[in-house]
């Protein structure tokens, strides 16, 4: 019979070994992330930890005191320039505060984040933020709910940067920016420039934030009275490759367009290459924006006009609101950050169709 802990109802960390089928010390391995165990031990430790709705008080109380408090960050993809932006704002706001800041890349594996988050809430974070779009589903928002009141029932808060809110009464905080004004602005400054036929080179169509901008595109033609050819909305997703090759099947198709709108800096800058390649001059034959503005777009050449948003400041915003709200079932907290145009050289005006 294993041992119930002083807290009647509250499970101990041999019960969770039993349920398991391993000792206590492997469970304390796995929850701590410092040992390596099989994956397979580690999915058993975790979903008994789950189904148990275990704490590790030990361990909350180590780094609520001696130790370093800690956040969590969450994303898809490391490598991708605007959330390293991003991270930088949440690894500076979370020293300055005295914390330590932990990164998980999950390369888009639910389970992986589901189990990160759930080491995080063993340990007692400070907060996990959750960054990046996601696909607008009922899955997702029951999901995320339960992520949500998890966390809030161990004294930690869960902020989504750029992700779909819950809906009221979720102890959530999100955080965004004007992703579809963003995006209006741009076309609304291509089109002023005199293009008409601008092709959109966007992400996938499920996710929120490729949905948002594609919004916006589609609503700066409809202000001024005009509907795109359905024919120059691509779908692709956000890197470099994905410009490079939706470019180069728009003038295989010989699709006529003036002008581009990419919906990263990242993919203008394969869309770019594909244009060089094909022995077009930007802005002179074709104009070219991105949206992001992150470092290089300023190197590019010609310079990229693209949107701005500020990245650094909502790692730091994450931080300094998910703290605020620390140790309590706070109300849903929904906080927008603008965002603005960077004009720089790569669109010029058009004076045909």
């Amino acid at each position: 019979m294993t041992r119930k802990s002083e807290e009647a109802g509250r499970s101990t960390i041999r019960d969770v070994a039993a349920r398991a089928g391993v000792s206590a010390s492997t469970v304390s391995r796995v929850l701590g992330g410092d040992y390596p165990v099989s994956a397979a031990t580690r999915s058993r430790v975790l979903r008994a930890v789950r189904e148990m709705d275990y704490v590790a008080d030990a361990r909350a109380k180590a780094i609520a005191g001696a130790g370093t408090p800690t956040l969590a960050f969450v994303l898809e993809d490391i490598t991708g320039p605007s959330f390293a932006h991003m991270a930088h704002g949440v690894e500076r706001e979370a020293a300055r505060l005295g914390h330590l800041s932990l990164v998980c890349s999950t390369d888009g594996d639910v389970r992986r984040e589901l189990d990160f988050i759930e080491m995080m809430r063993a340990q007692r974070a400070a907060a996990v933020i959750l960054v990046g779009g996601a696909a607008d589903t009922a899955e997702y928002r029951e999901r995320t709910r339960r992520v949500a009141d998890s966390l809030a029932s161990a004294g930690s808060r869960l902020v989504l940067c750029g992700r779909p809110p819950l809906g009221p009464g979720a102890p959530v905080t999100v955080i965004e920016y004007d992703n579809e004004g963003g995006a209006y602005a741009l076309v609304a400054h291509v089109l002023a420039q005199g293009h008409r036929r601008v092709l959109f080179l966007g992400g996938k169509p499920d996710h929120t934030t490729a949905m948002g901008r594609e919004r916006g595109y589609l609503a700066a033609h409809r202000a001024r009275g005009l509907e795109p050819d359905p024919g120059l909305l691509l779908h692709g997703d956000f890197t470099r490759d994905s410009g490079h090759r939706l470019l180069r099947q728009a003038l295989a198709r010989k699709l006529e367009f003036s002008a581009v709108v990419a919906a990263t800096d990242m993919v203008a800058a394969g869309a770019l290459t594909a244009l060089h390649e094909a022995g077009l001059a930007v802005p002179g034959d074709v104009s070219l924006a991105g949206y992001d503005d992150i470092p290089f777009a300023r190197d590019l050449h010609p310079a990229l006009t693209t949107v701005h948003v500020p990245y650094e400041e909502l790692g730091r915003l994450a931080v300094r609101t998910a703290l605020q709200h620390r140790g309590g079932e706070s109300p849903d907290e929904h906080l927008l950050l603008g965002t603005h145009v960077v004009v720089r050289d790569s669109v010029a005006a058009h004076d045909g169709d």
